[in-house]
């Protein structure tokens, strides 16, 4: 199933997202605050697990929400601007498809399994993990799904759209894995697990989501 084409429909969800995420991040890095929110609002992997003990002066969100608050955060003006460039193009266009209640479910949905993703990939990490990337990820892959061009055909008694979700599934997953790489060589942190996580999610959640949203109609 594809979207159906009629009027354009505004992007409500998708923008109150963007004004969100642009207002708490930029007003954290103008304040030099980006450290200590990093800290209290970002998804640390060890805290599913085990307690994690707060710095001196901090309180920490319950990690259950953790995954949510971490998509507010970002390290610096390069970070919201990718991610932003991200969430405002691709949630545009998924929520013309599947409307503002469900795309903000599928945003909610990706921050949990880019979590989840992350957790997966270091459980006992302690480094908080913060950005709207692996939510946005979803994103990027409810959009492949939805206005891909190319017919996939099918491998035997595979169905079509099975083949295309895990051709993009394999895509999506070495791309990130030539960025950790990149990320091992060059110092920097990535987070990979995230990114994986939300775009999985984002693939396993698309059809049925807009399937849900015409059986409504």
């Amino acid at each position: 199933m594809t979207p159906r084409p009629g009027l354009p429909i505004p992007a409500t969800a998708t923008n109150i997202i963007a004004v969100a995420t642009v207002a708490i991040s930029a007003l954290l890095i103008l304040t030099n605050a980006v450290g200590a929110a990093g800290v209290a609002l970002g998804f640390v992997p060890q805290a599913v697990t085990q307690p994690v003990q707060a710095p001196p002066g901090l309180f920490l969100l319950p990690v259950w929400l953790t995954p949510l608050s971490a998509t507010l955060v970002h390290a610096g003006w390069t970070h919201l601007l990718l991610n932003l460039v991200m969430l405002v193009y691709c949630g545009q266009q998924v929520e013309r498809a599947i409307g503002p209640r469900l795309l903000a479910l599928l945003y909610v949905g990706g921050a949990y399994a880019a979590a989840l993703g992350q957790w997966a990939l270091g459980p006992t990490s302690l480094t908080p993990t913060i950005g709207a990337s692996g939510a946005a990820s979803a994103l990027i892959a409810a959009y492949s799904l939805f206005y891909a061009e190319r017919p996939v055909p099918a491998i035997g008694p595979i169905p079509s759209r099975v083949v295309r979700i895990a051709w993009l599934a394999a895509a999506w997953i070495g791309i990130q894995t030539l960025y950790g790489f990149a990320a091992g060589i060059g110092g920097s942190s990535i987070a990979i697990g995230a990114h994986i996580g939300g775009f999985v999610a984002g693939l396993l959640l698309a059809r049925p989501l807009l399937m849900w949203r015409y059986r409504r109609a």
